[in-house]
């Protein structure tokens, strides 16, 4: 199922509690927004979380449905509140305390993108802010919690597990001391979004395919991670940050020799994720492969 914010893509056998989404690979860029920015078409996709959607793509063929974002972050960022709104960015918001995404030009209707570039000359109306987040976040979560109020009703619990891309020097202060660096980083805000043995079995199953993974540090999770890890409720969120040099040239923003491989220790991963309270036969069966 597609609409214009998100695409869903649905498993043949849907037996899995886990809810796979990435909501920064979005790439359909609106001809009127890159007409409005001062960025060129490469410089603007900076800020994406490029071939995310790519590299989980064998979620539904394990039992998991698999959520994705069409629009990119640069136009409307669906890890943020939607309260989340920049005055100076968007026409006549007032000020509301100190936000430091917001100050930084990253709420919900972003400012700059990566290495704080500017995306507009001047700003927007509230008007077009609001048309955005009714276009794009509203249905996006909307479809998100349906996801995970499905999985919770017919298989006891929802897990889910929250997909983006993080650039190597965002690590440049782990691996320090010896220890080797960390290529994964899973955020589970420090114990609150879901329970031990959910961010364990993940962990594991990363491990097993042999990342370096880390937890919280340097990135707990977000917007998402906060709002829908209920663990009181059966409902998990953990993100995952893979470093994104690992499959990409960040500077021109290609797959590089890498891009397959990664894809596969990938799939790997979801074949072991897609276990977690719940049957998989699926997973067995690509595992097996």
């Amino acid at each position: 199922m597609s609409a214009v914010g998100y695409s869903v893509n649905w498993p043949r056998n849907w037996v899995s509690p886990v809810i796979v989404a990435s909501p920064h690979s979005g790439s359909d860029y609106p001809s009127a927004f890159l007409d409005r920015a001062i960025l060129d078409a490469h410089e603007i996709r900076s800020s994406e979380d490029a071939y995310v959607d790519q590299l989980f793509d064998a979620a539904p063929a394990l039992g998991m449905a698999f959520l994705t974002a069409n629009m990119p972050r640069a136009y409307v960022d669906l890890n943020r509140s939607v309260q989340e709104l920049d005055p100076a960015v968007i026409d006549g918001v007032a000020r509301r305390g100190q936000n430091p995404r917001v100050a930084s030009g990253l709420g919900v209707i972003p400012r700059v993108v990566a290495q704080g570039r500017p995306i507009y000359s001047g700003k927007i109306s509230q008007a077009e802010a609001a048309a955005r987040l009714d276009l794009v976040w509203h249905p996006y979560h909307r479809e998100l919690q349906r996801l995970l109020n499905t999985a919770r009703t017919h298989m006891g619990e929802a897990v889910l597990l929250d997909c983006h891309s993080m650039p190597r020097e965002a690590l440049d202060t782990l691996g320090s001391g010896g220890s080797k660096r960390a290529e994964i980083v899973l955020g589970d805000r420090f114990g609150v979004a879901a329970d031990a043995r959910i961010v364990e079995q993940i962990e594991a199953a990363f491990a097993a395919a042999g990342f370096e993974v880390a937890r919280n540090t340097p990135f707990a999770g977000a917007y998402i991670t906060q709002t829908y890890g209920r663990p009181s409720r059966r409902q998990h969120a953990v993100q995952v940050e893979i470093d994104r040099s690992l499959y990409m040239d960040e500077e021109t923003i290609q797959p590089h020799s890498g891009f397959e491989e990664m894809r596969a220790r990938l799939a790997q991963v979801l074949a072991e994720v897609a276990r977690i309270g719940g049957s998989a036969p699926e997973a067995d069966r690509l595992a097996a492969e």
